[in-house]
């Protein structure tokens, strides 16, 4: 496995890098967004932004993955973060995503996350993927679909979290691999 000063993933439109200390003005733009952030936590003030960075900082570090910072390639601008994201207690090994609202109906959800979820399956050596979806948040579980997971029913997220309702969709690397060979 590459360094994590190296790693980079690259699609035809994205670039998939780590996070770092400067992604956080946007960062923090995105989660003041009240629909852009309604399924991820909900809005959030800038020092708690700031948390929420070092965290995914940090769990690159400790665990050897989470989300990815998400660059879009033709402005260099930062557009959202996902990946792969496994905190304690969660109810499995996810591919998340979170694209700022400007950005919206381009489908970089899924091409970012078909790419980190080959990474995941590869070099991670997952043997499934989920993601944790709220029954109201029709626009990622169409993101959902298309990349071939289906709806395992609902799930529970660990404390803060855990009244929050969200549906588990998910699929096996076997599943994954006869869709993305």
């Amino acid at each position: 496995m590459p360094s994590l000063d190296d790693l980079h993933l690259e699609t035809s439109r994205l670039i998939l890098r780590l996070p770092r200390t400067d992604d956080l003005d946007a960062w923090s733009e995105m989660m003041t967004d009240e629909v852009a952030a309604r399924f991820i936590g909900g809005t959030a003030p800038r020092a708690v932004c700031w948390r929420q960075l070092m965290t995914m900082i940090g769990a690159w570090h400790a665990q050897g993955f989470a989300m990815f910072s998400v660059i879009e390639k033709e402005t260099g601008r930062w557009v959202g973060r996902l990946g792969p994201w496994q905190p304690e207690g969660w109810p499995g090994t996810e591919i998340g995503w979170a694209i700022v609202r400007d950005r919206w109906g381009r489908g970089y959800a899924g091409e970012g996350a078909v790419a980190a979820a080959n990474w995941a399956f590869d070099t991670l050596g997952w043997s499934s993927v989920i993601h944790s979806i709220a029954p109201a948040n029709l626009a990622s579980q169409r993101v959902a679909q298309k990349l071939g997971s289906r709806n395992l029913g609902p799930g529970k997220l660990p404390p803060p979290y855990q009244d929050d309702r969200v549906d588990i969709w998910g699929q096996t690397r076997e599943e994954w691999r006869r869709l993305n060979p």
